[in-house]
């Protein structure tokens, strides 16, 4: 069920395990000025999903924003063949049975520049791109910050408490062994910072509808220059 975040900016949340923990995953979906949809990080789309985002408009662009976020964007592609699919820099590799039309980071896409900035994030293994929605002020990312207030079943709590992220916004402490050029992801992060942007929305737990930047902020204080 697409539930509204912001002016223009719609999300879906799904059931999904990874290596047993259950952290879910959330798409996001931005109205265009022209009317047309960018659909990032997909999740499974039913027909129950699929026939309320076609009654927000056409879908234009299907992006896959890292390595880690793409499972279900060879479904998408083909649900909306019309639409452009951009891939994560890398993926293309990955998963060579995708469509690229585009791949991320290579500039801005003329049809969303001048509403959505593309951010690649620089020196991690996680390869991803988040996003600034100006007109809302909303970040739009994948696994750059989790929010978890707890989790029903113990091994994600306890996933969330030795990562350093239960009842709080953050970056789990086993994901920071994909950052190996930390002076490039510093950089990176600080360019999200410079960006104006309040909420954020994220693959991994709820949303931040407030104070998106001092959350960031505070998820990277390890990240040193």
């Amino acid at each position: 069920m697409l539930n509204e975040l912001a002016d223009a900016v719609w999300v879906a949340w799904a059931p999904q395990g990874f290596f047993g923990l259950q952290v879910g995953a959330r798409m996001t979906v931005v109205r265009l000025g022209d009317g047309s949809l960018f659909v990032h990080s997909p999740i499974a789309i039913d027909e129950t999903l699929k026939s309320e985002i076609d009654a927000l408009g056409p879908v234009a662009h299907v992006v896959a924003p890292s390595l880690f976020h793409h499972v279900h964007a060879g479904v998408a592609a083909e649900l909306y063949p019309n639409a452009k699919v951009h891939l994560a820099p890398g993926l293309d590799k990955k998963r060579p049975d995708l469509r690229a039309d585009a791949l991320l980071g290579a500039g801005q896409d003329a049809s969303w520049r001048a509403e959505i900035e593309a951010m690649p994030v620089a020196g991690t293994m996680l390869g991803e791109t988040a996003f600034v929605h100006h007109p809302s002020g909303t970040l739009i990312c994948s696994d750059l910050i989790e929010n978890f207030e707890t989790a029903d079943d113990w091994y994600t709590r306890m996933y969330l408490k030795i990562g350093g992220i239960h009842g709080k916004p953050g970056l789990s402490r086993p994901l920071r062994w994909a950052f190996r050029d930390k002076k490039a992801a510093r950089r990176s992060i600080d360019a999200i910072l410079e960006r104006p942007f309040e909420r954020i929305s994220l693959a991994h737990g709820d949303p931040l509808m407030s104070g998106g930047p001092e959350a960031l902020r505070a998820s990277y204080t390890w990240l040193k220059a």
